[in-house]
Protein backbone atom coordinates (compact mmCIF):
# COMPACT_ATOMS: atom_id res chain seq x y z
CA UNK A 1 0.00 0.00 0.00
CA UNK A 2 1.32 3.37 -0.62
CA UNK A 3 2.37 5.24 2.06
CA UNK A 4 -0.05 8.69 3.04
CA UNK A 5 0.89 11.31 5.68
CA UNK A 6 -1.99 9.95 8.13
CA UNK A 7 -1.04 6.25 8.04
CA UNK A 8 2.56 7.59 9.45
CA UNK A 9 0.85 9.65 12.03
CA UNK A 10 -1.85 7.61 13.63
CA UNK A 11 -1.04 3.99 13.16
CA UNK A 12 1.80 2.76 16.13
CA UNK A 13 4.63 2.14 14.67
CA UNK A 14 4.99 -1.81 15.21
CA UNK A 15 1.85 -2.09 12.99
CA UNK A 16 2.82 -0.39 10.28
CA UNK A 17 3.78 -1.81 7.05
CA UNK A 18 7.57 -2.39 6.30
CA UNK A 19 7.32 0.68 3.69
CA UNK A 20 5.34 2.91 6.42
CA UNK A 21 7.71 1.57 9.16
CA UNK A 22 10.60 2.37 7.64
CA UNK A 23 9.37 5.84 6.29
CA UNK A 24 8.40 6.80 9.83
CA UNK A 25 12.09 5.74 11.07
CA UNK A 26 13.51 8.10 8.58
CA UNK A 27 11.32 11.03 10.18
CA UNK A 28 12.70 13.13 13.10
CA UNK A 29 9.42 14.84 15.98
CA UNK A 30 9.82 18.45 13.99
CA UNK A 31 8.63 16.47 10.94
CA UNK A 32 6.11 14.44 11.93
CA UNK A 33 4.60 17.59 13.68
CA UNK A 34 4.90 19.30 10.52
CA UNK A 35 3.19 16.59 8.58
CA UNK A 36 0.34 16.62 11.58
CA UNK A 37 -0.24 20.59 10.29
CA UNK A 38 -1.20 19.40 6.65
CA UNK A 39 -4.87 19.45 6.13
CA UNK A 40 -6.21 15.93 4.61
CA UNK A 41 -7.45 18.05 1.83
CA UNK A 42 -7.20 21.70 0.25
CA UNK A 43 -8.43 24.08 -2.17
CA UNK A 44 -6.03 25.83 -3.86
CA UNK A 45 -7.08 29.31 -5.65
CA UNK A 46 -10.73 28.39 -5.20
CA UNK A 47 -10.00 26.63 -8.69
CA UNK A 48 -8.48 23.20 -7.62
CA UNK A 49 -9.43 20.48 -5.18
CA UNK A 50 -6.37 18.17 -3.87
CA UNK A 51 -6.47 14.96 -1.66
CA UNK A 52 -4.44 12.15 -1.46
CA UNK A 53 -7.50 9.44 -2.36
CA UNK A 54 -10.80 10.58 -2.05
CA UNK A 55 -12.26 13.33 0.34
CA UNK A 56 -13.63 10.83 2.64
CA UNK A 57 -10.81 8.44 2.65
CA UNK A 58 -6.45 8.08 2.08
CA UNK A 59 -6.81 4.42 1.00
CA UNK A 60 -9.91 4.09 -1.35
CA UNK A 61 -9.59 4.60 -5.04
CA UNK A 62 -11.99 7.06 -6.56
CA UNK A 63 -11.07 6.56 -10.17
CA UNK A 64 -10.15 2.78 -10.04
CA UNK A 65 -12.11 -0.12 -9.21
CA UNK A 66 -10.93 -4.05 -7.61
CA UNK A 67 -12.73 -6.82 -8.54
CA UNK A 68 -13.27 -9.48 -6.31
CA UNK A 69 -10.95 -11.66 -8.66
CA UNK A 70 -8.49 -8.94 -8.42
CA UNK A 71 -8.80 -7.28 -11.90
CA UNK A 72 -8.47 -3.24 -11.41
CA UNK A 73 -10.33 -1.42 -14.39
CA UNK A 74 -11.65 2.08 -14.41
CA UNK A 75 -14.84 2.77 -12.12
CA UNK A 76 -18.13 3.51 -13.00
CA UNK A 77 -18.64 6.99 -14.01
CA UNK A 78 -21.87 7.27 -11.43
CA UNK A 79 -19.45 6.20 -8.86
CA UNK A 80 -16.62 8.78 -9.61
CA UNK A 81 -19.20 11.23 -9.64
CA UNK A 82 -21.03 10.75 -5.93
CA UNK A 83 -17.62 10.97 -4.57
CA UNK A 84 -17.13 14.10 -6.43
CA UNK A 85 -20.76 15.46 -4.84
CA UNK A 86 -20.21 18.57 -2.90
CA UNK A 87 -17.01 19.77 -4.53
CA UNK A 88 -17.34 22.71 -6.81
CA UNK A 89 -13.68 23.00 -8.18
CA UNK A 90 -13.72 22.80 -11.74
CA UNK A 91 -10.12 20.46 -11.14
CA UNK A 92 -9.84 17.81 -8.66
CA UNK A 93 -6.25 16.05 -8.20
CA UNK A 94 -6.21 13.17 -6.46
CA UNK A 95 -3.22 9.90 -6.07
CA UNK A 96 -3.21 6.79 -4.37
CA UNK A 97 -3.78 4.13 -7.43
CA UNK A 98 -0.19 5.64 -8.81
CA UNK A 99 -1.74 4.92 -12.36
CA UNK A 100 -1.58 8.48 -14.46
CA UNK A 101 -5.58 8.78 -15.07
CA UNK A 102 -8.16 11.95 -16.57
CA UNK A 103 -11.75 11.57 -15.97
CA UNK A 104 -14.36 14.11 -17.25
CA UNK A 105 -17.51 14.25 -14.89
CA UNK A 106 -20.66 14.94 -16.56
CA UNK A 107 -20.77 18.26 -15.53
CA UNK A 108 -17.20 19.10 -17.27
CA UNK A 109 -15.31 19.15 -14.14
CA UNK A 110 -12.12 16.77 -14.51
CA UNK A 111 -10.28 14.57 -11.93
CA UNK A 112 -6.27 13.55 -12.64
CA UNK A 113 -3.98 11.09 -10.77
CA UNK A 114 -0.98 12.24 -12.27
CA UNK A 115 0.71 8.76 -11.28
CA UNK A 116 3.88 8.52 -9.65
CA UNK A 117 7.42 9.13 -9.29
CA UNK A 118 9.02 6.19 -8.27
CA UNK A 119 6.36 3.97 -7.50
CA UNK A 120 5.55 2.56 -10.82
CA UNK A 121 4.12 -0.83 -9.19
CA UNK A 122 2.64 -2.89 -5.98
CA UNK A 123 0.40 -5.37 -4.44
CA UNK A 124 -2.30 -4.74 -1.99
CA UNK A 125 -4.30 -6.33 -0.40
CA UNK A 126 -7.42 -3.88 -0.24
CA UNK A 127 -9.94 -4.23 -0.41
CA UNK A 128 -9.03 -7.57 -2.07
CA UNK A 129 -5.15 -9.00 -3.33
CA UNK A 130 -4.31 -7.05 -6.54
CA UNK A 131 -1.54 -5.80 -8.07
CA UNK A 132 -1.07 -2.07 -9.72
CA UNK A 133 1.34 -1.82 -12.97
CA UNK A 134 2.69 1.05 -14.87
CA UNK A 135 4.65 -1.63 -16.97
CA UNK A 136 7.69 1.20 -16.89
CA UNK A 137 9.86 2.74 -14.88
CA UNK A 138 9.77 5.94 -15.69
CA UNK A 139 8.67 9.12 -13.23
CA UNK A 140 4.87 9.83 -14.05
CA UNK A 141 3.56 13.11 -13.90
CA UNK A 142 1.29 16.02 -14.94
CA UNK A 143 1.54 19.34 -16.16
CA UNK A 144 -1.74 21.23 -15.99
CA UNK A 145 -2.60 24.40 -17.75
CA UNK A 146 -5.73 26.76 -17.40
CA UNK A 147 -7.02 27.86 -20.28
CA UNK A 148 -9.54 29.67 -21.98
CA UNK A 149 -11.98 27.02 -22.24
CA UNK A 150 -10.66 24.71 -19.05
CA UNK A 151 -7.71 23.05 -17.81
CA UNK A 152 -5.16 21.43 -20.10
CA UNK A 153 -3.40 18.13 -18.88
CA UNK A 154 -0.44 16.52 -19.96
CA UNK A 155 1.16 13.31 -18.73
CA UNK A 156 4.73 12.91 -18.74
CA UNK A 157 6.46 9.85 -18.19
CA UNK A 158 10.18 10.97 -17.69
CA UNK A 159 13.27 8.87 -17.35
CA UNK A 160 15.21 8.91 -14.20
CA UNK A 161 18.36 6.74 -12.14
CA UNK A 162 15.55 4.31 -11.45
CA UNK A 163 18.59 1.87 -11.48
CA UNK A 164 19.60 3.29 -8.75
CA UNK A 165 16.82 3.65 -6.33
CA UNK A 166 16.29 -0.20 -7.33
CA UNK A 167 19.81 -0.87 -5.94
CA UNK A 168 19.41 1.10 -2.95
CA UNK A 169 15.95 -1.04 -2.38
CA UNK A 170 17.72 -4.29 -2.50
CA UNK A 171 20.34 -3.09 -0.33
CA UNK A 172 17.66 -2.07 2.13
CA UNK A 173 16.29 -6.36 2.09
CA UNK A 174 13.18 -5.11 -0.63
CA UNK A 175 13.73 -7.12 -2.98
CA UNK A 176 9.75 -6.72 -3.87
CA UNK A 177 10.38 -2.59 -4.56
CA UNK A 178 13.88 -3.39 -6.27
CA UNK A 179 11.92 -5.11 -9.18
CA UNK A 180 9.35 -2.78 -9.20
CA UNK A 181 11.43 0.37 -9.64
CA UNK A 182 13.44 -1.42 -12.22
CA UNK A 183 10.63 -2.47 -14.35
CA UNK A 184 7.33 -1.06 -13.66
CA UNK A 185 6.11 -4.25 -12.71
CA UNK A 186 5.50 -7.25 -9.89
Amino acid sequence: MAITTRYLLEIPRPKMGQSDAHAHGQLSQRHLDWLSRLPASLVYRDEVYLCHATPAADDVYWLEEVLPDGHVHLKPLADIEAMAQGIPQPLILCGHSHLPRLVQLSDGRLIVNPGSVGCPAYEDDQPVFHKIETGHPMASYAILEKADRGWSVQFRNVPYNHMAMSRLAASRSRLDWALTLASGRI
